[in-house]
């Protein structure tokens, strides 16, 4: 079964790019200048944004339902990133050299299965998720951190 990872859309984030520093600041948000290679995920481009490059850490929704399983967390968004990625049937260096939390919802927006797999083994996980058809979407989460990566469907 094919699978498609999907970055977020940008336009979500064209307000939050315009911003000063000072906005973004009481707003709970912040520009940041990368530091460190492998250290600012993109939900856009599905990339480590590269070093010096800037990037805005804000607070992100990525579960916007009335289940209890509603969530948000921080996330990375690089002004360069345009358009949103989507890649089919590749597990990206984004997510592979990460440890993942990958969690499958169904219908109803609720978790009804759940893994922690290195990146590198993550493909195996999204087909036996996927195969489940109670299972509507996948939701991959870096598990060290426990932020939002990718949403992943099938294809």
């Amino acid at each position: 079964m094919a699978f498609i990872l999907s970055g977020l859309d940008p336009v979500e984030f064209q307000d939050v790019l315009r911003r000063s520093d000072a906005d973004l600041q009481a707003n709970g948000m912040r520009r940041m200048r990368v530091d460190k290679v492998g250290s600012f995920p993109c939900r856009v481009s599905l990339e480590d944004a590269p070093l010096g490059e800037e990037v805005i850490l804000l607070p992100y929704v990525h579960q916007p339902t009335d289940s209890p399983y509603r969530a948000s967390g921080p996330i990375f968004v690089r002004p360069a990133a345009r358009a949103p990625v989507r890649i089919v049937d590749a597990i990206p260096p984004y997510l592979s050299t990460r440890l993942l939390s990958v969690r499958a919802y169904n219908s109803r927006d609720e978790i009804i299965d759940a893994e922690v797999v290195p990146g590198d083994t993550a493909e195996a996980t999204f087909h036996r998720l996927l195969a489940n058809e109670a299972a509507a979407y996948l939701h991959v989460h870096f598990a060290r951190y426990g932020c939002y990566g990718c949403r992943v469907d099938r294809h």
